[in-house]
């Protein structure tokens, strides 16, 4: 994945956590959700390979230990789902309702053949099953992450959007694999058309306009804030999960997300006197 090359200032050792930018602040989050995934990674391993040469000491110890680190993990997953999860009114880059249970946040290239697949195989099950029940709302981020085509793609999907045809397009976009010259921009016009665009002239308008070219750039900022290394990724109320996995994968993911929050419900509506 391209990595910034761009210097950074060195920041002062007086520097409050406060003053850090949300694009640090995710990083950090991110590293440290990665290395609990590593140390807890790293235990199972451990202790498995005790286990398998007859010892007894060692598992117990690293089975009185993992609710704490699960804990600490999910506190993780917790903290990032409350930073990247929008839940903005009228997204046109989202389905589902704002107060769903569950949000899924994707991040994807329009260039990516896995991410095609997800759309075309696995997004309409979890629609059907999940979002249509109020139970997940999906979330889109622009990561793009192939160059110029991919980004000109992204910029027509937002553009899209603005004429409440997004999901439209977005679909269109994945129908097949699309790569280089089926991403220029004539194309991607006629794309817009078949996807139900009726305002071309807007739709050129607001695929090049400065507006569109910072939503997609604060899509990828946040992705690489929280070192997202490949497409599609995925995080289900906070929860990493990476690639095109089969759907039973990301069933189970809601599912697990949307019985922790049923659990919890009760104890926030008292927090927020309801």
């Amino acid at each position: 994945m391209p990595k910034s090359t761009s210097p950074r200032s060195p920041r002062s050792p007086r520097t409050s956590a406060s003053s850090a930018s949300p694009a640090r602040r995710l990083a950090a989050v991110g590293a440290v959700i990665a290395l609990v995934v590593a140390v807890l990674a790293i235990g199972i391993a451990v202790g498995k390979a005790v286990e398998g040469d007859g010892g007894s000491g060692a598992p117990q110890a690293a089975a009185s230990a993992q609710p704490k680190e699960d804990a600490a993990q999910q506190k993780m997953f917790d903290d990032l789902a409350e930073r990247t999860s929008r839940r903005k009114d009228g997204d046109p880059l989202a389905v589902g309702r704002k107060d769903a249970p569950v949000v899924m946040v994707e991040y994807a290239d329009y260039q990516c053949s896995f991410c095609g697949r997800f759309t075309r195989e696995t997004q309409p099950e979890l629609i059907k099953k999940y979002v249509d029940a109020g139970t997940l709302r999906i979330e889109f981020r622009n990561f793009t992450i192939r160059g110029a085509d991919s980004e000109r793609a992204a910029r027509a999907s937002w553009a899209a959007g603005q004429q409440g045809r997004f999901w439209q397009l977005h679909d269109e976009l994945y129908a097949k694999n699309r790569h280089g010259d089926e991403l220029a921009e004539d194309k991607l016009v006629d794309l817009a058309r078949e996807s139900g665009v009726r305002d071309i002239g807007k739709f050129r308008k607001d695929m090049n306009s400065a507006a569109a070219g910072r939503a997609v750039k604060r899509d990828q900022d946040e992705g690489y804030g929280l070192g997202v290394q490949s497409t599609p990724s995925f995080l289900v109320n906070g929860r990493p999960v990476s690639g095109a996995q089969p759907t039973g994968v990301f069933a189970q993911a809601i599912e697990d997300a949307a019985a922790r929050a049923a659990k919890e419900k009760p104890a926030k509506d008292e927090a927020a006197g309801k």
